[in-house]
């Protein structure tokens, strides 16, 4: 038995558009039988429980995951493609149905790699990093993953270019700190200058911060400037405006949108994301602003 740790926002709208595109990406990747490296530079735990105390109650999987498998979901038949091979992933870890359990991208990922292929996992945080070690160690993969308790914006780079000359970096900090954003920024650039032809993958939160919004435009100047084609992929579920609550308090409503930039992207992907974020979309919403967007360009 793995030992999970619950995590507060596992299986969310985010997760569903981060691994729905994640996904689609490796799918893709892992047609060529080159062997292809991963690199996760903010890793987590790896898994996790949806059937907790706090899920239970306040869980934000309620408005994510858990919307694509409960009694009003569509049949998987009526899905589309890239919706329906998420919830065959997410399915894998769930034998008996529904999402007790819901895989982090490490677990997403190594359950799609093939023996050839490799992974490399970055966990700084102290108690997040034991829990990936102990999960990852029930897998029993031996060296095709490695996981390094260190700062991924730090050293992931060494990894790169690696040997088969084939590669997707998935980047998605927890931006708390502010300079995050600047990281990701940092790091993709060293990362293109060393390895160009590697598939680059950055999620980031969408949130009343200047740092949020300029971080996709200044991505796709970084891959307009080094010749590199990027796609840009955003659901929104609902509004960002601060609610007033009965008693006169203003709050926060919680993550109302997430964005996934890809620089080098499968050719495949802007067709096959456009019917899923359109169904996402539609699946999501908490209120008349839910939308997605998708562009392309390179």
């Amino acid at each position: 038995m793995f030992s999970y740790r619950h995590a507060f926002h596992a299986g969310n709208h985010a997760d569903v558009l981060k691994h729905t595109v994640l996904i689609a990406a490796l799918d893709h990747l892992l047609e060529k039988d080159a062997a292809l490296t991963v690199v996760d530079t903010h890793a987590g735990a790896g898994l996790y429980r949806l059937d907790g105390d706090y899920a239970g109650t306040s869980g934000e999987a309620a408005d994510g995951i858990l919307r694509l498998l409960g009694p009003k979901a569509p049949k998987p038949a009526e899905l589309s493609p890239a919706l329906q091979r998420y919830l065959e992933v997410v399915g894998a870890f769930n034998p008996n149905g529904g999402a007790r359990v819901y895989p982090g991208s490490p677990f997403i990922v190594q359950h799609l790699l093939r023996e050839h292929d490799k992974l490399k996992l970055f966990e700084l945080h102290p108690t997040d990093s034991r829990t990936l070690s102990a999960n990852i160690a029930q897998l029993e993969a031996g060296r095709q993953i490695a996981v390094l308790h260190e700062d991924g914006f730090g050293s992931a780079t060494k990894f790169l270019p690696p040997p088969s000359r084939r590669a997707l970096v998935l980047m998605d900090p927890s931006y708390e700190i502010k300079s995050d954003y600047g990281r990701v920024l940092d790091f993709a650039a060293e990362a293109l200058k060393r390895f160009a032809t590697g598939t680059y993958a950055v999620w980031y939160p969408i949130i009343p911060r200047p740092e949020a919004h300029d971080l996709p435009r200044r991505l796709k100047t970084m891959a307009t400037k080094a010749g590199k084609s990027w796609l840009h992929a955003t659901l929104t579920v609902k509004s960002s405006k601060l609610l007033t609550t009965a008693t006169g308090e203003t709050k926060r409503p919680g993550l109302p949108a997430s964005g996934m930039f890809l620089i080098n992207p499968p050719y495949t992907l802007k067709a096959l994301l456009q019917p899923a974020l359109e169904q996402a979309r539609d699946l999501l919403a908490q209120d008349r602003h839910a939308a997605f967007s998708l562009d392309s360009g390179g």
